[in-house]
């Protein structure tokens, strides 16, 4: 034998399974199950929001007659908390959640520029490819000293740079910006940082390492310019050299050849002057002595 027992709703009880399905900057969707299976009307669910940073509530009002219940949270701020209790109408027990939204991203292309005694930290707006951000907000720069592992608030600015001044010789620092924070600290964005390491050592600190292969192409392929330059023109000196004492050679050979003998003809140098030894010496004219021109 069997018989069928249908069990009185309880409106009593809290909402079942209450969690959230995805969270962005601006909004959430959560989803809850009813108190008990199959309701057979439309039931109806306060969902209250409380802004745990602004300390803000707000309470919506859903009504669904299905088991299992989606609902979207709109008009969220980014990087924001909250508190939401889903519960019926006729406020009986409740089911409570926490979520974070997705903060801001972090600013793109930061990088450094040295400077003679200090450094500037530039990076692209934020309002590119954030639509809910607003320059006017600003941004926050952090400093972290590895060697005396501080951590040092430098200021906010409105601007896409930022200087930075009184940084010790050796020490290595890094540098974040983000989306300037609200409501004491919180509702922060995403900080974008960089190392910089190489202070004291004359090298550009926002170099990549394909940064710095391009300095040291940049400084070798002219001095090889340089050189290539150098050895053309030493070989240019030698063959005119070599060209000038060939021409000056031959000239010499030409002018010793014997047509006669075949062959050029060189003085050794020991007859030298023998015929100028035999032919009388030419003494100068005298005054009384008569020259007759014929």
């Amino acid at each position: 034998d069997s018989v069928v027992v249908k069990m009185i709703p309880d409106n009593r009880l809290p909402p079942r399974h209450l969690h959230a399905v995805r969270t962005d900057k601006t909004f959430a969707v959560i989803k809850w199950e009813s108190p008990y299976d199959s309701p057979d009307q439309d039931m109806l669910y306060a969902v209250a929001v409380k802004d745990l940073v602004r300390k803000t509530d707000k309470i919506y009002k859903v009504k669904s007659r299905n088991s299992t219940v989606e609902y979207t949270i709109k008009k969220l701020e980014p990087g924001g908390k909250y508190h939401v209790i889903v519960q019926l109408g006729n406020m009986s027990k409740e089911s409570s959640m926490k979520i974070n939204t997705v903060p801001l991203s972090a600013p793109d292309a930061l990088k450094i520029i040295t400077e003679n005694d200090h450094i500037l930290l530039f990076w692209k707006s934020l309002a590119l490819k954030e639509s809910n951000f607003n320059e006017s907000r600003g941004y926050e720069i952090h400093m972290f000293d590895s060697l005396m592992n501080i951590t040092a608030y430098l200021g906010n600015t409105t601007e896409n740079f930022f200087k930075v001044s009184n940084l010790k010789m050796g020490h290595n620092y890094s540098f974040s910006v983000q989306a300037r924070c609200l409501y004491g600290g919180q509702m922060c964005g995403e900080p974008a940082t960089l190392l910089y390491d190489e202070l004291g050592t004359g090298k550009d600190p926002s170099a990549t390492k394909l940064g710095q292969a391009t300095d040291v192409a940049a400084i070798v392929v002219p001095v090889l310019f340089l050189l290539l330059v150098t050895l053309g023109i030493g070989f240019v000196v030698l063959y005119m050299r070599h060209r000038r004492l060939q021409s000056s050679f031959t000239a010499f050979a030409n002018s010793h050849y014997s047509s006669r003998l075949g062959s050029a003809i060189f003085s050794s140098g020991d007859d030298l002057g023998d015929e100028d030894d035999e032919a009388p010496m030419i003494t100068g004219f005298s005054d009384d002595v008569p020259m007759v021109i014929a």
